[in-house]
């Protein structure tokens, strides 16, 4: 079964989030089409082999939208992936777990994990996977992977063949990763979201705060380019990442980082999955970007790391626009290694 989950892995490379059924900002996500068959031709055309639909479940509840209107979106990817040949991860995004109500929340977890379970049992375990919960919180580890085996265990109950993805908590971090002790099952990838470094994949980014205000970074670092410190920053880790982006900036300690995962799934001989990797693309130049991708897929491909980009058509998008080849970039074709046959 060991074995199984290494090829199922494996057979996630190269794939990218749709960011749709998460969007909690938007007064009503479901409204929104999702991707249509021009989407997956173009993901297709671009080489990509696998997509990730995060779907904001415990909003979706506290919205009292049915739960069988959120289904039939999915429903409609599971096909669209079945009829294009992509692999699809159904990611539970957002859920409100941490160190105080786990024993309540994880209860509430199981209960729509095996509502999934159940509609989906009869979908090849080949080409749909589920993955837990999106980024645990920053909380106690042994409470997280508590709640993740019973999780897990739960799920044995209806389907004994799937393959189930697992990340660690602060945020599906490395470093924690690096410290989890792996599950008893079988059957079951470990992801991680690779960020790194943050002070410049998420420059001026709203949601995360003061931290991460200082903008106009490029990537690698540049002596002669780079910024002054936000103000708004001062006493924040984003002066401490400031000071630090000179040794961090560059593709030997993108290389060096992903080394402590994979030297953790080394040591406990498990396939592990960069579930998340991007560039929020309002602040950062294109060809930062670009070298950035580029340099995370190289670092990523000579581990044998698979990895799925954040995102498709969102704040993180690859494309200048709509998503079209018109507006994907010269240098973001070469990051993501499409051949364009002119």
């Amino acid at each position: 079964m060991r074995s199984l989950a290494f090829k199922r892995a494996q057979s996630l490379n190269n794939g990218i989030s749709i960011s749709w059924l998460e969007q909690t900002w938007i007064k009503n996500p479901l409204a929104g089409a999702g991707p249509t068959t021009a989407d997956f031709l173009l993901l297709k055309k671009l080489g990509f082999k696998s997509i990730r639909l995060p779907v904001a479940f415990t909003y979706f509840e506290s919205e009292h939208i049915p739960l069988q209107n959120v289904f039939a979106r999915i429903d409609k990817v599971v096909k669209q992936c079945h009829t294009y040949g992509f692999k699809l991860v159904l990611d539970y995004h957002y859920g409100k777990i941490n160190d105080t109500n786990y024993s309540e929340e994880t209860p509430k977890i199981i209960n729509l994990w095996l509502k999934i379970a159940k509609r989906y049992k009869t979908i090849s375990a080949n080409d749909l996977f589920f993955e837990l919960y999106n980024e645990p919180p920053h909380m106690n580890p042994n409470v997280w992977k508590d709640a993740a085996y019973n999780i897990v265990t739960a799920i044995r109950k209806v389907d004994k063949q799937r393959t189930l993805i697992v990340g660690a908590s602060n945020y599906n971090s490395i470093y924690e990763l690096s410290r989890f002790v792996r599950l008893a099952d079988e059957n079951i990838v470990y992801t991680f979201h690779f960020y790194e470094p943050f002070f410049f994949t998420h420059q001026g980014a709203e949601w995360v705060g003061d931290q991460v205000a200082t903008t106009g970074v490029s990537f690698p670092y540049n002596a002669e380019n780079f910024p002054a410190l936000n103000q708004k920053a001062k006493g924040t880790y984003g002066e401490t990442n400031y000071e630090q982006y000179k040794h961090d900036g560059n593709e030997q300690s993108i290389n060096d980082k992903l080394h402590i995962v994979k030297a953790w799934a080394d040591k406990y001989y498990v396939p592990i999955i960069c579930g998340e990797y991007g560039v929020y693309n309002k602040n950062a130049d294109m060809g930062s970007r670009c070298r950035y991708i580029k340099a995370t897929r190289a670092a990523l491909k000579k581990l044998n790391i698979p990895g799925m980009l954040w995102d498709y058509d969102s704040s993180f998008s690859l494309f200048t626009g709509k998503p079209s080849l018109a507006n994907l970039s010269s240098c973001m074709k070469d990051a993501i290694g499409y051949n364009d046959p002119k």
